[in-house]
């Protein structure tokens, strides 16, 4: 069986480079790595809104699975990030009633939406977390800490459509710095940039 990595939610922000996305940073519990996930504004919208523990006047789509789980004896087990396909990310919910246990085929966005309402575990395959996460050092989760506020910077088309122009160690510095500059968004990208040509 493949290893887990348990993760939690660490922010969400809205992504400068995609009009209408947020990036979603998920890290490790129990170490230093974080996966940015790119997802949509209403996936976004309904994993702050649990978040925050604000009450819709209507339920929302992930309350109204809630509420249809709940009537049928189904209980949330965990999520599991399983697999990432040319940078699109997979993910099954686990869940159970007294009869049967099965996995449901999801997006990761609307499994995390689900998960927080459920007070669910996250998981990931130890496998796309060695594929897609970005490695933090100690000292860069301490500044994580220190500074509240995610300071998201804008890229601009040109630089965005130039990252094969760089050399991979280029690139590497550049994904260092977009680290300590916490633009997980541009980490993403670099990211993918130097995993297409690994």
């Amino acid at each position: 069986m493949e290893k887990l990595v348990e993760l939690e939610i660490l922010g969400l922000s809205s992504n400068h480079s995609q009009s209408g996305s947020f990036t979603l940073v998920m890290g490790e519990v129990e170490g230093s790595r974080r996966l940015p996930i790119v997802i949509g504004m209403f996936e976004a919208q309904a994993i702050a809104i649990e978040i925050e523990k604000i009450i819709p006047n209507r339920p929302m789509t992930h309350d109204l699975f809630k509420s249809f789980a709940n009537s049928f004896n189904y209980e949330i087990d965990k999520i599991v990030i399983s697999d990432m396909k040319e940078g699109v990310f997979y993910a099954k919910i686990h869940c159970h009633n007294e009869s049967s246990e099965i996995e449901i085929d999801s997006r990761p966005s609307d499994a995390i939406a689900i998960a927080v309402r459920f007070d669910s575990p996250v998981f990931c395959s130890e496998k796309v977390m060695s594929e897609a996460s970005i490695e933090f050092s100690e000292e860069e989760k301490k500044e994580e800490k220190a500074s509240s506020k995610s300071t998201t910077q804008k890229v601009s088309s040109k630089k965005e459509s130039s990252l094969k122009d760089f050399s991979l160690d280029k690139l590497n510095q550049m994904l260092d710095k977009a680290i300590n500059n916490e633009d997980y968004e541009k980490a993403a990208r670099i990211r993918d940039e130097i995993n297409k040509r690994n």
